[in-house]
C-alpha cells in the first residue's frame, strides 16, 4: 500500500511545486523583464545614436579631406616662407652678435694688457720705493751710528772732566 501511496503524493505534490515555481519566478526573478529592457534600451540608443554619429561622422570626413586639400598646403607654403625669413634674420643676427663679440674679445684683450704694464709698471715703482727706503734706513742707521759715538765720546769726555772735578 505504501508504494501505492508514495506515487499518489508525488503525483500531488507536482503541481504544487509547479505552482510555487512559478509565483517564485514572477515575484523574485526580474531576469525576462530587465532583459527585455535593456533589449529595448539597446535598439531605441542604437537607434537615435547611429544617425546622429553617422552625420559626425560625415562631417568630419569632409571637414578632413577640406584640410588635406587646400588649408594644408596653405599652411606649409605660409610656415615655409616665414621660417626661410626668420633664418636670414636669424643669420644676420648671428653674424652681428659674432662681431660683437670678436669687439669685446679685443677690447678685453687690449685691457688686460694695459692692465698688465701697469701692474709692471707698479711693481718697478715699489721696487724703486724699496731701494730708496732702505739706502735712507741705511743713511738713519749710519747718522744714528755716528750720533752715538758722538754721544759716546762727548760722554766719555764728561766724565774725565768730572773725574778730574771730583779729584779737587
Amino acid at each position: 500500500d505504501r508504494r501505492r501511496e508514495v506515487p499518489a503524493a508525488g503525483a500531488l505534490l507536482q503541481p504544487i511545486i509547479k505552482d510555487v515555481g512559478e509565483i517564485y519566478s514572477r515575484l523574485l526573478d526580474h531576469r525576462p523583464v530587465i532583459q527585455g529592457e535593456i533589449r529595448y534600451f539597446v535598439k531605441e540608443f542604437e537607434e537615435m545614436r547611429g544617425l546622429r554619429e553617422l552625420r559626425v561622422l560625415e562631417n568630419l570626413k569632409k571637414t578632413i579631406l577640406e584640410t588635406n586639400e587646400s588649408i594644408l598646403p596653405k599652411c606649409e607654403q605660409s610656415m615655409h616662407d616665414s621660417l626661410h625669413e626668420v633664418l636670414q634674420r636669424l643669420q644676420a643676427a648671428n653674424g652681428v652678435i659674432h662681431k660683437l663679440q670678436e669687439k669685446e674679445h679685443e677690447q678685453r684683450k687690449i685691457q688686460a694688457d694695459k692692465l698688465m704694464a701697469g701692474k709692471e709698471k707698479l711693481l718697478a715703482q715699489r721696487e724703486a720705493f724699496l731701494k730708496e727706503q732702505q739706502n735712507k734706513q741705511e743713511e738713519v742707521d749710519e747718522e744714528h751710528s755716528k750720533a752715538m759715538e758722538r754721544l759716546k765720546e762727548q760722554y766719555s769726555e764728561m766724565e774725565k772732566e768730572l773725574a778730574k772735578c771730583i779729584s779737587f
